[in-house]
């Protein structure tokens, strides 16, 4: 507790530090001291200012808004003296994309899935980021010879092997395959939903929800005949068509996809720093 010790001269009055003015710029990162947002300047005009989290989240701020937080210290913005660049071009798993950017040579690292479905989602999302960092993802058409698949790799350092699995919840066959594995040069994450359809938000399909299908029915099959489709090669055209980025699919699938890139991406630096 801080004693109560005063200055004997009352007219001595302590100096209130006055926020520091800076040019508001696109990628500026800034935080609101009040609700505690914090994102980057995605565009701004004349009176106000977007900031979009890591999550691509925004908010709209007032441009002399005065509880903003530049790297702890408090901040009033101006308007720059040259007019408003656009926000840098985004991927469509919310990267920063680079047109003169090259894929990398294929790493040594792969990520797994279970179908050419998952595949197909995860390139339609995340592709440039794949390409970007040279990870190659490869369907493997279910898990149940996970291990034996494992084994074949032959997993390593500088060979690490991610995989993603579909319905991977207490309980699931998923999970009793996934409790067999224990490797530090593989990564196995998953999501709670039924098949990667099930990924994708609802009102990007063209519905209020995914149907509930009986156990013992198998679950596109049965997602289709309830939806009314003919064939599953339709409405899988009709998910895929309509996913234009990461926005458009649940968190969970979001969350394992990007960590398991970034488990591959940390052998190729630390190959390349050998």
């Amino acid at each position: 507790m801080r004693s109560h010790s005063y200055s004997r001269d009352i007219t001595v009055k302590r100096a209130i530090k006055a926020p520091l003015s800076v040019p508001v710029e696109i990628d500026l990162v800034l935080e609101d001291r009040v609700s505690e947002f914090c994102g980057a300047v995605v565009e701004f005009g004349k009176e106000t200012v977007t900031l979009e989290d890591r999550n691509g989240k925004r908010r709209l701020f007032p441009l002399k808004h005065n509880g903003f937080l530049l790297e702890g210290e408090s901040v009033m913005l101006r308007r720059p003296q040259h007019p408003s660049a656009p926000a840098p071009a985004r991927t469509a798993s919310g990267s920063r994309s680079s047109e003169q950017e090259r894929a990398k040579v294929a790493q040594a690292g792969r990520i797994y899935v279970e179908g050419v479905h998952d595949a197909a989602l995860i390139e339609k999302i995340w592709g440039a980021d794949l390409r970007a960092e040279g990870i190659v993802v490869e369907p493997l058409h279910g898990v149940d010879d996970l291990a034996e698949v494992i084994a074949e790799f032959r997993p390593t350092p500088h060979r690490r092997l991610g995989v993603l699995v579909d319905h991977l919840v207490p309980g699931s066959k998923e999970s009793r395959i996934v409790a067999g594995v224990n490797d530090p040069n593989v990564m196995i994450l998953g999501h709670p939903y039924v098949d990667i359809w099930q990924t994708v938000k609802p009102r990007v399909v063209g519905i209020k929800k995914w149907p509930v299908i009986p156990k013992g029915t198998p679950w596109k099959q049965g997602v289709c005949r309830a939806l009314g489709v003919p064939e599953e090669y339709l409405l899988w055209k009709r998910i895929l068509g309509n996913v234009a980025s990461y926005k458009d699919v649940e968190t969970p699938l979001i969350s394992s996809v990007e960590q398991l890139i970034d488990f591959i991406f940390e052998t190729g630096d630390a190959h390349l720093q050998r």
